[in-house]
Formats: structure tokens, sequence, C-alpha cells
């Protein structure tokens, strides 16, 4: 896994720092976090903001069988009590109800999560996630602290749906077996990497979704079985 080098206390020792600071600065001046009125989590339900979104507030609320996010910040969403180990499936169904418009037809992300552990410590907090975004690319990082570990960078994926699509849902699945963990989309395989490079994913499993997004997620499930 190879570290993000995107911060601008490290681009600023380069001579390109001040005009990729200034792009930076003025993508987010024309993306600003949404102000969102929190709600009380679902029974058994936790949440973490980014810590770039600690001031902010995300909403997420049970809506009939499933349940609806109002993120102004970005955030995990995750039940303490649902440790997993090796040799299971997370699956989730996720439709986007309004178009982001902070970054063009690309979009912010929503996903899964796998390997949650010490999540309410920024210090200490690790996972890896798989997220899409509505112009039909996928990611996935890994999360260690403060750091952000690049795995997958946006890939293009056919099995993805756009927003503008009909249907516009993306079923999202992470399978961690004892030799791979596969990310599927739409019951299409889009990415598998080897658990030697994903050595340990024991812990926690829930949902990521990126700020200024509303999104409904249905079905989400963790099961036995990562093939």
């Amino acid at each position: 896994m190879r570290r993000s080098m995107t911060a601008c206390s490290v681009l600023a020792a380069l001579a390109v720092a001040a005009p990729v600071c200034a792009q930076q600065q003025q993508a987010k001046e024309k993306d600003p976090t949404s102000a969102v009125t929190a709600a009380p989590l679902p029974d058994g339900w936790s949440m973490r903001l980014d810590d770039k979104d600690m001031t902010k507030a995300a909403k997420f609320i049970t809506m009939g069988s499933g349940f609806h996010i109002t993120s102004g910040g970005a955030a995990v969403y995750w039940q303490p009590k649902d440790e997993q180990k090796d040799d299971f499936t997370a699956s989730a169904n996720f439709r986007q109800t309004t178009k982001n418009i902070g970054h063009g037809d690309l979009g912010e992300a929503y996903g899964l999560f796998v390997g949650g552990r010490d999540l309410s410590d920024a210090a200490k907090q690790t996972y890896l996630y798989f997220e899409v975004r509505q112009g039909g690319q996928f990611l996935i990082d890994h999360r260690a602290g403060p750091e952000v570990h690049k795995i997958v960078d946006w890939t293009p994926a056919a099995s993805i749906h756009k927003f503008d699509d009909s249907p516009n849902t993306n079923e999202l699945a992470i399978k961690v077996a004892a030799d791979s963990v596969r990310f599927l989309v739409n019951g299409v395989q889009v990415q598998a990497l080897s658990r030697q490079q994903l050595t340990n994913l024991s812990g926690n499993v829930g949902i990521r979704v990126n700020h200024n997004l509303d999104v409904h997620v249905a079905g989400f499930a963790v099961k036995p079985g990562g093939k």
C-alpha cells in the first residue's frame, strides 16, 4: 500500500505546491460541506465523522426497511457489536437520490467498509473502504489513523450504474476469504486483492458516505462465507 501524498504540507516543498494547493482550495470553496441537522441514530448504530468534518453533522435514520443518509459531513456508520473475522460477505444496495454537483459529473462517493477497529479514536482508527460515485468509478482505500493509503485509485467499471442511468442503484459487496478479498458491483467483480496485501480485516463492518450526499441504503447485511 502506498501513502497518499496530496496534503498541501507535503506539496509545499515542491515548486508546484502553490498552484496545486490553490486548486485544492478552489475545489473546497466550490463544494463546501452542507449544513445538516443531526438526528438520533438508529438503535445499536454508531457514527464517526471524518476529522475535517468534525464541526459538521450528518443524519442517519431508519427509513422503511433500510436507512437514509443525508451527509453534511463525510462519515462511517457501524454497529459496534457486529465484529467479523475472515470468511464473510458484506453487502448493501445504495440509491443516490439527488445528484451531487460539487465535482461535476464525477460526484462524491458512497459504499462499504470492513476491518474497522478503534473507530472512535482518530489516532488509532483503521478500516478498508470500497466506494463508487455517480460518474461510474470505484475506489479502494485504507485508513490508518490520519493517513489514507491508496490501494486502487478511481477506476471506471461498466457494472456501475451512473446517476442518470435507470436504475441508478448500485449493489456493493466485499467478500473476505482466507486467500483473497473480492469487490463486486451489481454482481460483477471489479477488483480482487490477495490477503498478502490485506493481512488483517477483522473488526467492524459498516457503511461509508462522503460529504454532500443524499443516499438510501437497503439490504445492508453481513453473512458467513467470502467466496
